[in-house]
């Protein structure tokens, strides 16, 4: 097991995210905290970066408003952003980190980045997928 990912498995469990699943071989963590609607957030190491990746929901709506929208409240995430998969089938909140200077505001910003996003989008979220 490398530095990098004993210093993310560090920082997850001073955040008290929940590990669900842990590939050592392959630096990757898969991480919960229903308090800071994290479920199932995917955290791999992926030298020279750390990819954080989160599933917000399946795209129902894939109107070019919707999109739109998404590309607007991006501006207002601290960290990461909201992504679409390449099939075009999901929204993802995604964040790429470096590891050789990754430190704990870093990593913590990018999990509150998520928190705050969807607290402050959540709704709106939903019913831009509905429309």
């Amino acid at each position: 097991m490398n530095e990098y990912f004993k210093k993310v498995l560090d920082y997850t469990s001073r955040l008290t995210l929940d590990i669900t699943h842990q590939d050592n071989t392959e630096e990757l963590i898969v991480v919960s905290n229903e308090d800071k609607g994290i479920h199932q957030m995917v955290i791999d190491c992926e030298y020279p970066i750390l990819i954080i990746e989160q599933l917000i929901y399946k795209i129902e709506n894939s109107s070019g408003d919707h999109f739109l929208q998404l590309l607007k409240m991006n501006r207002n995430l601290i960290h990461g952003a909201f992504v679409i998969d390449e099939k075009e089938t999901q929204v993802i909140y995604r964040d790429t980190l470096q590891l050789e200077n990754l430190d704990f505001n870093e990593f913590e910003g990018t999990i509150n980045a998520l928190t705050l996003g969807l607290a402050e989008y959540a709704g709106k979220l939903l019913k831009l997928n509905q429309q």
